[in-house]
């Protein structure tokens, strides 16, 4: 049977989830761009079949027919995995959702891919250094939501803060669309000025204030949420590309996806 001759990759795929943790998208490069697994008629797998692979109970002898109606058979094909480890992978899989429902980052879902136009999206990962300390770093990279070759490449968070504020110092004050907000802002430390420590002499003016050194601020020491609020007051799309944030007019990349 076919099935049988494909069952040590499957076999594999299983054994990649449930021990080394991998993740669909790297399933998939693996079997399109260093072993070439295909269908049965020559073709990729889709990123969606790969999940469906990884959920079908028949690879370790069951199935349900018809779908869905909680009749369960024994199959009288060879089992390709065992029980346990099929059980292993659904536990990673829902971890894995569990931890993308929870998980939140700065700047993921503000930011656009400039080759395909997908979403750009983080990852945490962790480097052991030889002193023994463990450092975090995030990284940024496309979703490949909209072409899973594309080749955007990656951009580690601390770089891409600092790509921010050069932008910053490079576009239109009126570009940041903070006035707003930089006014309440102002309003709110005088106030904490008069009430709190009650030093009206120490209160601000807008004009002391500079509104470029306010946005660096926010970008270095402001929290997610601060972060978040200041990317969504600029009036053009960010634009990651060669390792690199541009802004760019919405429609401009619209057209360009379309």
């Amino acid at each position: 049977m076919l099935i049988q001759i494909r069952a040590p990759i499957i076999r594999q795929v299983f054994e990649k989830v449930a021990y080394e943790q991998w993740s669909g998208r790297k399933l998939y490069h693996w079997l399109k761009f260093e072993i070439h697994f295909t269908t049965r008629y020559g073709k990729p797998l889709a990123l969606s079949n790969i999940y469906r692979m990884l959920q079908r109970p028949f690879y370790h002898g069951v199935y349900e027919y018809p779908e869905e109606s909680g009749h369960w058979y024994t199959g009288k094909h060879k089992p390709i995995i065992t029980k346990e480890l099929f059980d292993k992978v659904q536990e990673q899989l829902n971890r894995d959702q569990i931890v993308r429902e929870n998980r939140e980052f700065a700047f993921t879902k503000m930011i656009t891919c400039g080759l395909c136009g997908s979403g750009v999206t983080a990852q945490e990962k962790y480097k052991k250094q030889k002193n023994g300390n463990v450092h975090r770093y995030i990284y940024y990279g496309c979703t490949w939501a909209k072409d899973l070759n594309c080749k955007c490449g990656y951009l580690r968070e601390d770089a891409l803060i600092e790509s921010l504020i050069n932008l910053i110092d490079k576009i239109d004050l009126n570009e940041l669309g903070l006035k707003n907000k930089f006014h309440d802002e102002v309003m709110r430390y005088n106030r904490f000025q008069r009430n709190v420590l009650k030093r009206p002499g120490n209160e601000k003016s807008e004009s002391d204030i500079d509104l470029r050194v306010y946005a660096k601020y926010i970008l270095k020491e402001g929290s997610m949420v601060e972060k978040r609020e200041l990317l969504s007051c600029l009036r053009s799309r960010l634009i990651f590309k060669d390792k690199a944030l541009t802004l760019e007019k919405a429609e401009n990349i619209d057209s360009r996806t379309a």
